[in-house]
Formats: structure tokens, sequence, C-alpha cells
């Protein structure tokens, strides 16, 4: 078995993500001037006026981030219902809807590297099987609609400069994030859409892993604890298994079960195991567990190993 001690993605995976965001940037960059200078004459204004107009251009950006961000989670609400699922949960940025005991409730929480999430409740597995494709990929479908639409109402609106404006970067913005969720990345901290359907088409266990964390979800908003949850669901899998990301998380729910039941130094063992193999695990996962590796080596009477083996930089800020 080929191991790695606090094994991290390839840097090209790292840097891949980074590579597609700054070229999709370029072009609505390179795009956007040629459009505003010939309708605001932009070498024509004052210093003023020059500093005016990029600063709406600025906060048209990040309105139609925060719409297209809604929009996206809309999409994997849309699709999930469409294809069976069931409502769970609905958050964008840190603002939250939960439905817990038949009602919807507020709630706050955020969690690094999204701006927002839809999690859902899958129907039952039939023979091994349950559909995915259109959960996952129903945010980037939504994108790509609705930026067409734009990208329609821009024509249309020609004659109207400041309303073209906000709907060529309506499109943009929108096509950028159905790119960005859309193309297989894995980031440092989380995969995203694209990785994710084609994750679980290729392998069976990966979407019965899939299956299982949606259901987990599903019982820890209705208030239930990992220990009080059936236990095939926290079998950890085989090395070999273990190196897609979907499966992986598995593992690092089997020891949060672990944690939950106090069974610490079986806890500890087993993280220690799985921080040093080659696996597909997800970077938030892999500093949730070093996290969870300090607090077993702090409370185990006699542990050798120090801590700060484990507390590089990024643990640090996480």
């Amino acid at each position: 078995m080929k191991t790695k001690k606090n094994q991290t993605p390839p840097r090209w995976k790292k840097v891949a993500p980074i590579l597609i965001l700054f070229v999709l940037l370029f072009l609505l960059g390179y795009l956007l001037p040629m459009l505003v200078d010939p309708i605001f004459s932009v070498g024509e204004m004052d210093p003023g006026e020059l500093v005016f107009m990029l600063a709406g251009i600025l906060i048209t950006v990040y309105v139609a981030t925060v719409i297209h961000i809604i929009l996206h989670e809309a999409g994997h609400l849309i699709f999930g219902r469409l294809t069976g699922y069931q409502f769970s949960s609905f958050r964008i940025g840190s603002f939250m809807w939960v439905k817990q005991e038949g009602k919807i409730k507020f709630r706050k929480m955020s969690i690094a590297g999204t701006g927002g999430q839809c999690l859902m409740v899958p129907p039952r597995m039939k023979k091994g099987k349950i559909p995915f494709v259109l959960y996952n990929l129903g945010g980037v479908i939504v994108n790509m609609i609705v930026a067409a639409l734009f990208v329609a109402l821009f024509f249309i609106t020609r004659s109207l400069p400041i309303l073209s404006t906000f709907f060529f970067i309506m499109a943009g913005m929108g096509v950028l994030l159905a790119a960005f969720n859309g193309i297989p990345m894995q980031f440092n901290t989380i995969t995203n859409d694209g990785h994710n359907a084609i994750s679980l088409g290729k392998d069976p266990q990966a979407l019965r892993s899939f299956w299982i964390q949606m259901k987990i979800n599903e019982q820890v908003v209705k208030g239930k604890r990992l220990k009080e949850m059936p236990e095939e669901w926290f079998v950890i899998p085989n090395a070999e298994a273990m190196k897609n990301s979907m499966v992986a998380a598995i593992g690092v729910f089997a020891c949060n079960g672990m944690m939950d039941l106090m069974e610490i130094e079986k806890a500890d063992k087993q993280m220690a195991e799985l921080l040093k193999m080659d696996t597909g695990m997800v970077g938030v996962h892999r500093k949730l567990l070093i996290a969870d590796r300090i607090y077993c080596i702090l409370t185990i009477e006699g542990h050798l190993e120090n801590i700060d083996d484990l507390l590089d930089k990024e643990q640090k800020n996480l």
C-alpha cells in the first residue's frame, strides 16, 4: 500500500482551477472594455466619472455573482426535486434554511470554499443506483440557461447603455460560474459539481457513498448523532476504493463515529492510518481529521506524538 505522510492533492490540482478562472476572467475583462468604451466614451471621461463608472461595474459584478449563486443552488433544488430528492437544506453564504420537524427553519453556517449549498434527501437506492447527474449538474444547467437569456437581453437592449452593460455582466458571470462548477476540478478543500458527477458515474461504490453522505446529513438535520445511525454506513472502505474522493469521505465519517462513541484510541489509530494513505480525501476533510487527531493526542495519556508535526501553516489557518 502506497503511503504519504499528511498527503495533499497534487500541485496541478491546486493550480488548474486558478488558471481556468484566470482565463475566463481575462476573456470577460477583454470583452467588457470593448463594450463599455463605445457606449460610455471612456476616453472623454474625467477621472471622477471614470472612477464612478468602474465602481458601478464592480458593484454590478458582485450583484451578478450573488444572483448566480442563488440561481445555481436553486438549480440543484429544482433538478433534485424533479428526480425524486426531498428538500433538506438550502444555504447562500452563511444564511441557511433547514427542514426540521416538517418546518423550514433559519440557521447561520458557512463552509470554506463554498458560496452556497443545497443538500437534499436522496431517493431509496434501487439495485445500487439512484439518479445523480441532474441533481449534481442542475446548478450548472440553470446558470447556462439564465446566461443565454441575458445574452439575448443584451442584444435587445443595445440602445440602453446601462441596462445592456448589466445584462452583459450577468451573462458573463453566469458562464463563469457554470464553467467553474461544470468543468471537473478538485480544489484544495472541495470537489466541484462536474467532478462529482463524473466520479459517481464511474464507481458504484462512490454512488453508494454519496447516498450514505446525504442520508447522514438528513439524520443530522433531524438531531440524530452519528452513534445513533446504522453501523453499515460507517464501514471503512479498502485502500483502493479510498482513492475516490466520494468514497474517502466514508472513512472520515467512520472516524467521526468512533469519536462520538468515545472510542478515542481506536479513532486516533484509524485517523493516523487514513492520513498516511494515498486517498482522494478532500482538503476540508483532511484538515478536520487532523484537528480531531490533535484532540486525541492531547487526551490520550502517554501519547508520544508531538502535535507540532501536525500543525503546518494551512492547519493553523483552519
